[in-house]
């Protein structure tokens, strides 16, 4: 066994009980849901575009960079296919009330195919997205906090924003309005987009290191990827060493000897 292997042995937690990532994971979903709602709509912004999504939906980056560097990419991995299934479910629901016969004294049918028979639309593009997008962004990060030994925190927050929301902008556009704007538009909403996210993120990321220091201290734990199964079809956290805080990953985990 690798000196890297025995170290990450001593780390392990077969089960570790976290005291809020459910609650986030909550939080986490009704943001994307709320973002699926109001997606079709285009903002202006003096010469800039924004997708209504992209009011909330930059938060999902945000609470992805949390899941990660405090829970892993396992608990990351969790919350990205709760949300996954949440919204496929919503908008079947959508789909269904939208396409079932209106009462006599219901006159507000066609507003109510005008918003939500967007939606399934709107669903999918976001969930290709979001897939495609929170996937590479939690890698990235997790990637990023060995790399920088758990250092700099706002290298792996920016970092990680940048290449995946690189992916989430050029999906989500293409998908929910590819036929339906112009490749001009379509293109505007892309670079505005993904603008708009990235500098989110960087104003955010005073609250974000508030946050995941929080919740590190209450938790307890701080989660390395050292060993991580990054499929994102994969279960559990093998592979993850959960140092306890105080604990020198470097020397714990990297440098022979440790254990």
């Amino acid at each position: 066994m690798s000196t890297t292997a025995r170290a990450l042995r001593r780390f392990e937690r077969e089960s570790h009980q976290y005291r809020f990532l459910e609650a986030f994971i909550v939080i986490f979903v009704v943001i994307l849901l709320i973002s699926n709602l109001v997606g079709a709509k285009i903002i202006a912004w003096g010469s800039l575009r924004f997708g209504g999504a992209q009011i909330l939906f930059p938060c999902t980056y945000i609470f992805g960079d949390i899941f990660t560097e405090v829970y892993g990419y396992a608990g990351s991995r969790r919350a990205i296919w709760l949300g996954f299934f949440a919204s496929i479910l919503m908008a079947l629901i959508c789909a269904a009330v939208v396409a079932l016969p209106a009462a006599p004294e219901f006159h507000e049918q066609h507003a109510y195919e005008v918003v939500l028979g967007v939606v399934p639309r709107m669903v999918a593009a976001s969930l290709i997205a979001y897939l495609c997008g929170e996937f590479v962004n939690s890698y990235t990060l997790a990637k990023m906090k060995i790399l920088t030994r758990g250092r700099h925190l706002w290298t792996r927050t920016v970092g990680s924003t940048v290449t995946g929301q690189f992916v989430d902008s050029i999906v989500f556009m293409l998908v929910a309005f590819l036929g339906k704007e112009s490749l001009a538009t379509i293109f505007t909403l892309i670079w505005s987009g993904y603008l708009f996210k990235v500098v989110y993120e960087v104003v955010a990321t005073p609250l974000t290191y508030w946050i995941v220091n929080s919740l590190k201290r209450l938790e307890g734990v701080n989660v390395f990827d050292v060993d991580t199964n990054f499929s994102p079809f994969a279960s559990g956290s093998e592979g993850a060493a959960f140092v306890p805080l105080g604990e020198d990953f470097t020397k714990a985990v990297l440098e022979p000897g440790a254990d």
